[in-house]
């Protein structure tokens, strides 16, 4: 049987933390902050932890990091 492999796009962008959540950054902050609002910008700052829903999804492409 063929080890597991972890998608390249996921190992990338989330982190597990150890009591297993998910982090990752802040969506909407590449480009275009000129019209974005101060409080939008202050808020996105730093990471986040994911909604329980999309962390599932997000550790199924990370076998290996549970």
């Amino acid at each position: 049987m063929p080890k597991m492999k972890t998608k390249s796009s996921c190992k990338k962008r989330f982190k597990i933390t150890a009591s297993g959540k998910v982090k990752s950054a802040q969506a909407g902050k590449r480009h275009g902050m000129i019209k974005r609002s101060n409080k939008f910008i202050r808020d996105a700052r730093g990471t986040m932890v994911l909604a329980e829903p999309d962390a599932r999804i997000v550790k199924k492409f990370m076998p290996n990091s549970l």
